[in-house]
């Protein structure tokens, strides 16, 4: 058995990593290069087009990391000391009076003089109100100091970020009230088949239902991205023609199925005719035809149209291609490893992502594996990856990629 991390041969076939490489090549060479700027409340999910440097220390001036008492160590000979004044958070305290301490409460700033804070829970109030401190207490001990998280002019968000809830509080602990994002990515996505019917039509004779492209679409705009819905292309060279170019102000064409070398390939004959098409079979299961190319220079990705290969190859090459046309430099899915719950008996040429779940701490999979089971993706909790020429008993370990990971 090959060991987790190590691909197999794949013979003719072009390895993932590869085709990976080779979109995110293409993806550099067309960056979207404008930009808005956005209330801060409204930046989530969006890429961040400036590196947020900080123009404050945070925070501004030592303070109490508790509610407790402030003093300074060398006034404390084990006798206990008068109160001289009370500070809240929000408040400028007045320099510590000598020989005294402070009552304080947590992110108050630290009066001038002072250089411990002693928890309220180690001091006992007298009756005639001064503090005796019942533990060894040693300089700078519960304090805050200035500049602890940031610093004038330090790096705190790189270019290229994408901002979620934790970035946007930050950015308002830096007082921005907008940041500069890049503009989102148009993708108009559609659908080629006669066979295809929209949801809540009559099926004809040999017609299924599209699911690709709400998948799709909805997959989208949780990346940040503004979404054409091209709807259905039929096998018509002319109509082919004419949908592609009413679609050249965006930014990709995401089609599904359909993209080969047969005779009913329109949307391939189209992509011959006026720009390039490139074909590749992946090492991949489920998954092996994707397509790259240009109409009349838009960039054209074609996924395979069995819902599971869509999945699957948009999670892992679509996807991050999107990313980095934003300047998203991490867009990878986090894996781990985790034990397998399942026996491999077969071992194959193409790196498998199989639809599965954790459970007590080991990976099982879906009980159909076909490639148009969506159902399988709906019931999973992540990819469960088996890489080329290896064979699985249970407790060998295996590839995990939580689906929370490429979902958003």
């Amino acid at each position: 058995m090959n060991p987790a991390g190590k691909p197999g041969k794949t013979g003719s076939l072009l390895p993932v990593e590869v085709a990976l490489a080779r979109l995110l090549e293409m993806a550099e060479a067309a960056p979207i290069r404008e930009r808005e700027c956005l209330p801060l409340a409204q930046v989530e999910g969006r890429v961040l087009a400036d590196d947020l440097i900080s123009t404050l220390d945070l925070p501004p001036w030592p303070n109490s990391a508790m509610d407790g008492y402030a003093l300074r160590t060398a006034d404390w000979s084990g006798e206990p000391l008068v109160v001289s004044q009370r500070i809240f958070a929000g408040q400028a305290p007045q320099p510590l009076q000598p020989g005294t301490c402070a009552r304080i409460f947590t992110g108050a700033p630290v009066p001038a003089g002072a250089d411990c804070v002693e928890m309220q829970e180690n001091a006992e109030v007298l009756a005639d109100e001064r503090v005796r401190f019942t533990e060894a207490m040693s300089p700078g001990q519960n304090i805050r100091p200035q500049g602890q998280e940031t610093t004038v002019g330090e790096l705190v968000l790189s270019a290229g970020t994408r901002l979620g809830p934790i970035e946007q509080g930050l950015a308002a602990s830096l007082g921005c009230a907008e940041l500069e994002v890049v503009r989102k990515v148009r993708v108009a996505v559609l659908s080629t088949g006669d066979e295809l019917v929209e949801p809540g039509q009559a099926l004809g004779p040999g017609q299924i239902y599209n699911s690709n492209r709400v998948l799709l679409c909805s997959w989208l705009q949780r990346l940040g991205c503004e979404v054409i819905d091209a709807g259905i292309l039929v096998d018509d060279l002319e109509i082919t023609r004419q949908r592609l170019g009413e679609l050249a102000d965006v930014d990709l064409i995401l089609s599904t199925g359909g993209v080969s070398v047969g005779e009913a390939d329109f949307l391939g004959i189209a992509l011959r005719e006026e720009g390039e098409l490139t074909l590749w079979k992946l090492a991949i299961k489920p998954g092996k035809p994707l397509t790259f190319g240009h109409f009349r220079g838009v960039p054209v990705i074609g996924l395979p149209g069995n819902p599971a290969s869509t999945l699957v190859t948009f999670a892992l090459l679509a996807r991050p291609y999107l990313l980095r046309r934003q300047g998203v430099a991490d867009v990878e899915p986090l894996k781990f490893q985790v034990p397998a719950g399942f026996v491999w008996p077969k071992a194959g040429n193409r790196r498998e992502y199989l639809r599965g779940r954790l459970e007590n701490g080991r990976a099982i999979i879906y009980r159909n594996q076909s490639s148009g089971v969506l159902r399988s993706a709906a019931w999973a909790e992540g990819l469960v990856e088996v890489l080329e020429d290896r064979t699985l008993v249970e407790g060998d370990w295996v590839n995990f990629i939580p689906l929370s990971e490429v979902l958003a």
